[in-house]
């Protein structure tokens, strides 16, 4: 035992002299400078209070997921019809809200790709909403985005009936369900609205193109802004849409911001924006209203 602990402190002193020794052939500033980074390092590595999106998917309502088709529509002597074009509902995927953590790492990255944005939580989410809370929020917005574009589809396509030459009596029992069940929020309104009155029209709105848009819908036909509208731009774009369908209200943010090849639309009411999808389908749609810088 005693050869053992003479042993060990003398790879102990040997250890301390090495140190000593560099120590000594360094200034304080590389010190400071290695201290820098380490703390750099533990920084980023710490829960960010940032929320960074990014564009998210697109869905055809017009089309199908697992559970059926976007937009069913079932009732006694109700019609629905085929479109071969498609209305693309726009998204945008975040991270940093409730449930979602990042690191400030994370952010950084963010800040450095044109196709995210970056901004404070509290800037998206009341201060200390829950990740419950806001799941249940998600969740309660796109039930009644859906509720309301039945309502207001149904009464669209009934009020306009004689001259879109269609059964306006069938559609009193019609029952609308929608299924997009991992897209939350209101901003689908719209093109939920479109999609349910294209498909009891039959009006073929499309005209056999990929048309994306976004907006809330209310019980008035207006249609309402939305967040994120640069980033479902560049995701509608991403998706083969070659025109986009933009809430008035937020022009200020498309103009300047709207990727190569892609024609936007200014749309206020449910009414301009169903003209827009006719003047688009028959081949006019140059002539439609877009975002412009107000003077």
């Amino acid at each position: 035992m005693p050869s053992f602990e003479v042993k060990h402190d003398s790879r102990l002193s040997r250890g301390i002299s090495r140190a000593r020794a560099y120590a000594a052939a360094r200034s304080k500033r590389h010190f400071v400078g290695a201290f820098a980074v380490l703390l750099g390092v533990v920084i980023l590595l710490l829960p960010s209070p940032y929320v960074i999106e990014m564009p998210g998917p697109t869905q055809d309502v017009l089309g199908k997921v697992e559970d059926g088709a976007v937009i069913d529509i079932t009732g006694t002597g109700v019609t629905t019809y085929k479109d071969s074009g498609k209305l693309l509902l726009t998204t945008v995927n975040a991270s940093g809200v409730p449930g979602y953590p990042i690191i400030n790492a994370q952010a950084v990255w963010g800040w450095g790709n044109p196709q995210v944005e970056v901004m404070p939580r509290e800037a998206t989410v009341p201060v200390g909403q829950s990740a419950d809370q806001y799941q249940k929020k998600v969740e309660q917005d796109m039930a009644g985005s859906q509720d309301s574009a039945s309502a207001v589809g149904l009464a669209y396509a009934k009020a306009h009936a004689d001259e879109l030459d269609i059964d306006a009596s069938a559609l009193q029992h019609a029952k609308v369900t929608m299924h997009v069940d991992s897209i939350g929020g209101p901003s689908a309104g719209m093109m939920y609205t479109l999609g349910l009155i294209d498909k009891v029209t039959g009006e073929q709105l499309s005209g056999g193109k990929t048309i994306a848009g976004t907006g809330t819908m209310n019980a008035k036909g207006k249609v309402g802004a939305i967040g994120g509208i640069r980033l479902k731009m560049i995701g509608a774009k991403r998706d083969g849409a070659t025109w986009f369908l933009a809430p008035e209200s937020n022009c200020s943010d498309v103009v300047g911001h709207v990727p190569q090849g892609l024609h936007v639309v200014k749309v206020g009411t449910l009414d301009e924006a169903y003209d827009a999808l006719v003047a688009i389908r028959d081949g006019k749609g140059g002539s439609l209203p877009q975002c412009t810088v107000k003077q």
